[in-house]
């Protein structure tokens, strides 16, 4: 039996694909707002857990204001949740722009 804790988080910022060539969303090539709606899964050992599921929202909350207090850049939705998944050892995480489309990544 395995176990994850998880935790879902939200981080408003702006993201573009600056080399979209595809004529139908070329829109994308431009700064745009998102709510990105995080999902983070974390496999604990035991049922005292190895890490607060608290603990590990407010780093990754920290994280995410510090290092994209407001804007992603060019990175996607792929992109970002590649970054949360080594930086913060997990096992799974899906990252949803307006909670609607996105990625999902696991280990």
């Amino acid at each position: 039996m395995k176990t994850n804790i998880i935790v879902n988080l939200q981080h408003e910022a702006v993201h573009q694909w600056t080399d979209c060539d595809l004529e139908e969303v070329l829109f994308l090539k431009f700064p745009h707002r998102h709510i990105f709606h995080i999902c983070m899964k974390k496999e604990v050992t035991h049922d005292d857990r190895d890490i607060e599921i608290i603990m590990l929202k407010r780093q990754a909350n920290q994280f995410l204001e510090d290092t994209y207090p407001k804007t992603f850049g060019d990175m996607s939705c792929e992109m970002i949740a590649k970054e949360l998944l080594t930086v913060f050892e997990l096992d799974y995480c899906s990252v949803l722009e307006d909670n609607e489309n996105g990625a999902e990544v696991w280990q």
